[in-house]
């Protein structure tokens, strides 16, 4: 190989490189953190890029706005300054689930009992 043709390969290497070091985890990330504002509803708690904790009040998708309620006082922020959700906020289905996984609790008590008359069993065969 002559040398412009290794220069131009290892020009190509390097972008390559660079590919994927730099701007596929970062394309990543950008993903990421859409999917966590789309996501974003009432009562989330979360944290500015300002580090201001509040819940989020009101969100307005034509302003790409979001009211966040910071102690009583009531604060507008441009959506993209959310940095992180700390919590989400409990919704209906979230609470019908603790409901329903009461009730299975004592199923897995009374699975237990069982398991002891069978051993009881094992060994008055014997």
């Amino acid at each position: 190989m002559n040398s412009s043709t290794y220069s131009i390969l290892m020009i190509v290497v390097l972008f390559i490189l660079m590919y994927f070091l730099m701007i596929r985890p970062q394309q990543k990330q950008e993903k990421k953190r859409r999917e966590q504002l789309s996501k974003l509803a009432v009562g989330d708690s979360v944290v500015t890029i300002g580090r201001l904790h509040g819940v989020i009040d009101e969100i307005n998708e034509a302003d790409k706005t979001v009211t966040l309620d910071c102690d009583g006082i009531f604060l507008t922020f441009d959506l993209n300054a959310i940095a992180q959700v700390k919590e989400r906020a409990v919704t209906s289905s979230t609470k019908e689930t603790s409901t329903t996984e009461q009730p299975a609790e004592p199923k897995e008590q009374s699975t237990e009992t069982p398991e002891t008359d069978t051993k009881d069993s094992d060994s008055e065969a014997k």
